[in-house]
């Protein structure tokens, strides 16, 4: 995503890009495919509302940025309520297209082993950094690079989901559209179902971790098992919460806990488990999850998995404009920096791309306003972090500086994001148009 974007920004300037992709020669754990920005995880780019949610406000500014990934994750949306799911095949070649269509652009599809030396280089590597790559990163740190373990969702067929026991339903039947309002497949639990679905989870094989490696998951991809274990509740709590949704089959009957699966092609042919990544083995997904009423023959598209995530202490390593202090020929970008999601690592290239350009014109860009969400989020890894703790992060109103005392006060939540946004709306769209 990130370098993607980078190079769709920096070729916009005018700028010859080329795009050094080892896909797929050299293939990964969860890649399938050697398109530029696939999606191996989630297929949503999460909420679209750009005035209440601080992802959706990051969508906003990439789309006035004239943003290639929000170009065709629009392009490809499916319907998800209010959030942005994309047809992912169809989504990574469109990107994968443009960019090889566009005359500043070319790909070499090659590794890149060691830290360039000479010229202007983005490394955004994402969280699947090679082994060798990082090494290299390892070295010129002169620290062991940072790494928590991200765990990948189980696709199911949907023609194999038993729905005389599930229903389509978004929560809280959000959505303009009644497609939209039924992107969801919801599975209902028993109390008694989901003790003997927790006891199964706690007590099945889980993939091992190697000797001297440590889990260490970021809170907002944690495996359901790891939920699990910090309390039965919390999956009841958490991704199976009953709330805002009522069975079909039964009305008058609240279940225990719910199961949701999202669609994830606009076929809808695939449904993603929402919120079930794992590191269970292959064995035992099929085992527990078949213990999902209305999944009890469910015939699975891909089963989840584990790997390892590789990001920089950046609020150490990288200046104000994402350079490597001690490589300024270098920026980092993307997920590889330390931000947390498919839209936060694209945003990070958008910011990436048009700062080497402005570079390598002979001019500089003003800092992008620490009230926009790109510019909070460029702030917390280049610097507003704790580098003693730092952690992957997702934008978040926390983020943003508080509200002045015209548009913060005591006010309610939904007045407060909006006014966040009204005003990361208003300081975005300055912040561009000094760049013409």
């Amino acid at each position: 995503m990130a370098g993607s974007e980078a190079a769709w920004q920096a070729a916009n300037a005018g700028v010859r890009v080329v795009i050094h992709e080892m896909r797929p020669k050299v293939e990964t754990f969860a890649h399938r495919t050697g398109h530029l920005a696939e999606m191996v995880c989630s297929n949503s780019f999460r909420s679209d509302d750009s005035e209440q949610n601080a992802v959706g406000l990051l969508h906003w500014e990439m789309r006035q940025a004239n943003g290639l990934i929000m170009q065709m994750a629009t392009k490809h949306r499916l319907p998800a309520g209010g959030a942005l799911a994309v047809d992912r095949d169809p989504f990574a070649e469109s990107v994968t297209a443009a960019l090889m269509a566009h005359p500043n652009v070319s790909v070499s599809y090659e590794e890149i082993s060691e830290l360039p030396t000479e010229g202007h280089w983005i490394i955004a590597t994402g969280p699947l950094t090679s082994p060798a790559l990082g090494e290299a990163i390892r070295r010129e740190t002169g620290a062991d690079h940072l790494a928590f373990f991200d765990a990948i969702a189980p696709i199911v067929y949907f023609d194999s989901v038993n729905m005389d026991v599930a229903w389509m339903q978004s929560r809280y039947d959000k959505g303009e559209t009644e497609e939209e309002r039924t992107a969801y497949l919801n599975c209902p639990m028993t109390k008694d179902q989901y003790e003997a679905f927790i006891d199964a989870l706690l007590a099945a094989d889980k993939t091992e971790f190697h000797e001297g490696e440590t889990a260490g998951y970021f809170d907002g991809c944690l495996p359901i098992e790891v939920m699990a274990e910090r309390g039965r509740e919390t999956l009841r709590f958490g991704p199976m919460k009953p709330i805002g949704l009522t069975n079909a089959h039964d009305p008058e009957t609240k279940a225990y806990a719910v199961v949701q699966l999202r669609r994830d092609n606009a076929l809808g042919t695939l449904y993603n488990i929402v919120g079930f990544q794992t590191k269970m083995k292959y064995g035992a997904q099929k085992d527990v999850f078949k213990m999902i009423p209305g999944l009890e023959d469910a015939e699975f598209a891909r089963l989840g998995g584990i790997h390892r995530n590789t990001f920089i202490n950046s609020p150490t390593l990288l200046d104000s404009e994402m350079r490597l202090k001690s490589r300024p020929n270098i920026r980092f970008a993307g997920q590889v920096t330390g931000v947390e999601g498919y839209v936060e690592s694209a945003a990070m290239g958008l910011l990436a791309g048009r700062l080497a350009a402005a570079e390598l014109h002979g001019r500089t860009i003003d800092p992008v306003p620490n009230t926009t969400a790109m510019g909070a989020l460029i702030t917390h890894i280049t610097g507003g972090a704790d580098a003693k703790t730092f952690q992957p992060m997702n934008v978040n109103f926390g983020l943003f500086p508080p509200l002045d005392g015209v548009r913060g006060g005591r006010r309610g939540r939904k007045d407060r994001y909006k006014g966040y946004t009204d005003r990361a709306k208003e300081d975005f769209n300055q912040w561009l148009s000094g760049q013409i």
